[in-house]
């Protein structure tokens, strides 16, 4: 069997590094409980991220609140501004989640949580980047999962 090299967890996407390195006067604060179903708000004077949020729900939140910085704004239209937030959550799982993480994942456990746990996101990300994967992308899961795990065959 061929050797596998996953990145190691100190290469994944780190929201707060990026942050620190491509927007170093953006203020990010945790202390606030924001209103509603809110788990972050990008304003003028920087992203809040609702202060119940556990880590995972933080790096989650920072990093779709970074892709909606980085695109610019969402447009002024009830259509238009769905389609944006349903693309930046699929950017920012892809982003999370990248597919050597998910397949080191995917040995262990099939778990929803056990796994957004693994994978340091929440089930919300997780269910987002496996409902978004391309049919290469599923093609090639299929494959290593049967190929580092020949008992299940």
């Amino acid at each position: 069997m061929p050797h596998r090299t996953t990145p190691p967890a100190e290469h994944r996407w780190h929201p707060w590094r990026h942050i620190n390195r491509h927007h170093p006067n953006l203020r990010v604060t945790c202390q606030h409980r924001l209103g509603g179903h809110l788990k972050g708000l990008f304003t003028p004077h920087g992203i809040y991220l609702d202060c119940r949020l556990t880590q995972a729900g933080r790096r989650c939140t920072l990093t779709h609140e970074i892709i909606h910085l980085e695109r610019g704004p969402v447009p002024n239209h009830p259509h238009y501004s769905i389609l944006e937030e349903h693309t930046v959550e699929v950017l920012a799982a892809r982003r999370l989640i990248e597919l050597p993480h998910l397949i080191d994942g995917l040995l262990w456990t099939q778990h929803p949580h056990e796994l957004a746990d693994e994978l340091w996101v929440d089930v919300d990300t997780l269910t987002t980047r496996v409902q978004h994967l391309t049919r290469e992308e599923r093609a090639h899961i299929i494959r290593e999962l049967a190929e580092r795990q020949p008992w299940h065959n």
